[in-house]
C-alpha cells in the first residue's frame, strides 16, 4: 500500500474519508431509529408477533438487492446515496412529527420500518461499489475493513444510544434527535458530488438498455464466473446457516448459560469488540495475498467456533469463544465484499453486490426454519448441525474451486 497503517485509506483518499463519515452517521441513525420504532411498536401493541412482523418488514427491502444493483451500475452512485439520505430524513421526520401530534398507529410504525429499509438496503450496492471507485483495487481490502468497522460500531453504539435517549428524553424526542443524523450524513456526501470517479455502465448504451435486460445480463455474467459464484455461494450459506443463529438465538444461549439480561449484553459486547478487532486486523494487513484462502478457511473456522460455543458450559470459555467469533465474522464480512468486487468486471459490480444483498436477505426466512428446528431439538443441537453443515459446504467449495483459495486479487 502507498500509505501504511490500518487507517491508510482514510488518510490517502479524501473522497473515501467523506464517504466513511457519511456511512457512520447514516447507519448510526438507521440502527438507532430501528430500536426506537421497535420500542414504540411493542409499547403500543404488547405483541411479540407484531414486533416480529415489524422486523420482517424492516428487512424486506433486502430482497430488492438485484434491482438496486442495476441502479448502481446505471446511475451516478453518489446521487443515489444522496437520494437515500433525503428519503430517510424526510420520511422519518414525518413519523416523528406524527408522534409529536398523536399516538402513532401500528400501521404507521410499520411504514416507518419499511421506509428505513428502503433507504438502507437498496442503496447498499451503490454504497459498497463506490468504495472501489474512490480508493482503487489496491486499497480495497483496507477500505472495506474500515467500512466494516464503522458498521460494527453503529450496530453496537446505535441501539445503545437509542435506549439511552428513550430513557432520558422519551421516544418522540429521540426520533427527532436521531433524524438529524441523516442531515450530517447528507452533508458529508456533498463534497463528492461531481468529483468522485463514479463509473457507469457504458453510459449511453446503459441508458438505452432496459432495467430487465441489464438485470438478467448481470446475473448471468456474475453467476457464470466460477470465482464470484463461489463467493456468493459462501455468502448465501452463512446467511442461511449461521447469521440467523446469532441474530435470533443469543437470548436462548444466555438462558442455557444461566445469564441474565446484563450477562447477555456482555456476551454480545464480546462479539462486538471482536468484530472491531477483526476489522482492524484486516485493515492493517491491507492488500495481502491469498484473500480467497483466508475467506474460505476463516469462514470454516468461524463455523467450527460456533460448534464449540454451542457446546460450552463454562462462562469464561463461552465469552472467549464469542470474542473469537466476532473477529472471524469481521473477516467474513470484509472479504465477501472485497472478493466479489475483485472477481467481477467493473460494469457489473453493482449488480453483483445486489445479488449479495439478496443472499443476505435470506436471513429472515432462514430464521423461521432454524427456529422451528430449535423448538423441536434445542438450540445447541441446531447450532452444532448448522455450523457443521457450513464447514462441509466450505470444504466442498475448496475442492471444487481451488482457484479461490489461491486468489489474491493481484492480477489473478
Amino acid at each position: 500500500m502507498g500509505t501504511r497503517g490500518a487507517f491508510s485509506s482514510l488518510r490517502a483518499s479524501p473522497g473515501f474519508r467523506w464517504l466513511w463519515c457519511s456511512n457512520l452517521f447514516f447507519f448510526c441513525g438507521t440502527w438507532t431509529q430501528t430500536l426506537i420504532l421497535g420500542w414504540l411498536v411493542f409499547e403500543s401493541t404488547g405483541s411479540e408477533f407484531l414486533l416480529a412482523v415489524f422486523t420482517s418488514v424492516r428487512l424486506a427491502p433486502m430482497l430488492l438487492g438485484p434491482v438496486a444493483g442495476v441502479l448502481s451500475d446505471r446511475y451516478d452512485r453518489v446521487r443515489l446515496l444522496v437520494v437515500a439520505c433525503v428519503w430517510a430524513l424526510v420520511a422519518v421526520s414525518v413519523v416523528a412529527a406524527a408522534e409529536s401530534l398523536f399516538t402513532v398507529p401500528y400501521w404507521l410504525l410499520l411504514a416507518g420500518g419499511l421506509v428505513l429499509g428502503l433507504s438502507q438496503s437498496p442503496s447498499q450496492p451503490a454504497r459498497m461499489a463506490l468504495v472501489m471507485d474512490l480508493v482503487g483495487r489496491e486499497n480495497l481490502s483496507n477500505a472495506n475493513a474500515l467500512n466494516a468497522m464503522a458498521m460494527n460500531m453503529t450496530q453496537v453504539v446505535g441501539p445503545a444510544i437509542g435506549g439511552a435517549m428513550i430513557s432520558a428524553v422519551g421516544a418522540e424526542a429521540s426520533l427527532w434527535i436521531s433524524t438529524a443524523w441523516y442531515g450530517v450524513s447528507l452533508a458529508a456526501l456533498w463534497p463528492l458530488r461531481g468529483r468522485a470517479s463514479v463509473r457507469k455502465t457504458a453510459a449511453s448504451d446503459a441508458d438505452r438498455e432496459s432495467v430487465t435486460r441489464m438485470l438478467t445480463a448481470g446475473i448471468r455474467t456474475v453467476l457464470t464466473n466460477r470465482l464470484s459464484a463461489a463467493v456468493l455461494g459462501v455468502t448465501l450459506s452463512t446467511n442461511v446457516l449461521l447469521w440467523p443463529i446469532f441474530q435470533g438465538f443469543m437470548p436462548a444461549f444466555a438462558a442455557e448459560l444461566s445469564l441474565d439480561a446484563t450477562g447477555l449484553s456482555w456476551l454480545l459486547a464480546c462479539s462486538g469488540v471482536g468484530g472491531l478487532v477483526g476489522s482492524l486486523i484486516i485493515a492493517r494487513l491491507g492488500d495481502f495475498r491469498f484473500k480467497g484462502g483466508v475467506f474460505v478457511i476463516g469462514t470454516a473456522t468461524w463455523g467450527g467456533l460456533w460448534t464449540l460455543f454451542s457446546l460450552s458450559e463454562v462462562l469464561p470459555l463461552a465469552f472467549t469463544l464469542m470474542a473469537c467469533i466476532g473477529v472471524l465474522s469481521a473477516f467474513f464480512g470484509v472479504l465477501q465484499t472485497t472478493l466479489l468486487l475483485m472477481t467481477t468486471e467493473p460494469e457489473v459490480q453493482g449488480r453483483a453486490l445486489g445479488i449479495q444483498e439478496l443472499a443476505i436477505g435470506a436471513i429472515p426466512v432462514a430464521s423461521l426454519g432454524l427456529g422451528a428446528v430449535a423448538e423441536e431439538y434445542g438450540v445447541r443441537a441446531t447450532t452444532v448441525v448448522s455450523s457443521l453443515l457450513l464447514v462441509i459446504i466450505l470444504t466442498a467449495v475448496a475442492i471444487r474451486v481451488p482457484r479461490l483459495l489461491a486468489f489474491s486479487g493481484k492480477g489473478d
